[in-house]
C-alpha cells in the first residue's frame, strides 16, 4: 500500500476503452508524517478522492482487485481516503 496525497488530474481523450469513465489522479507519495517522498504516481480513483486529500493506494494485482478495476489495465488504484495517521 502507498500513502499519498492527490496533487493533480490526468485528462486522456484517447485511452483504452476499458478505462472510459474512470478518473485518473496524480499522487505524490508521502511519509506517515506527511512529508513528500520522491516521484509521482498516476492512479485510478475508486473512492471519489479530491485534490489535496491523503489517500491509500494499491498497485499491481491488488489494484486490479479494487472496485471497478477487474479485467482493466490498471496498475495503481486509490482504495481509501485517510482521515488520520497515528504513529506509536
Amino acid at each position: 500500500m502507498i500513502l499519498a496525497r492527490v496533487v493533480g488530474t490526468v485528462v486522456a481523450t484517447r485511452k483504452d476503452p476499458r478505462l472510459e469513465g474512470m478518473k485518473l489522479l496524480i499522487l505524490k507519495p508521502v511519509s506517515p508524517d506527511g512529508t513528500d517522498e520522491a516521484g509521482y504516481v498516476v492512479a485510478v480513483d475508486t473512492v471519489g478522492a479530491g485534490n489535496r486529500e491523503r489517500v491509500i493506494a494499491v498497485s499491481g494485482s491488488s489494484a486490479r482487485m479494487a472496485d471497478g478495476c477487474k479485467d482493466k489495465p490498471v496498475d495503481t488504484a486509490i482504495v481509501g481516503i485517510v482521515d488520520e495517521v497515528h504513529l506509536d
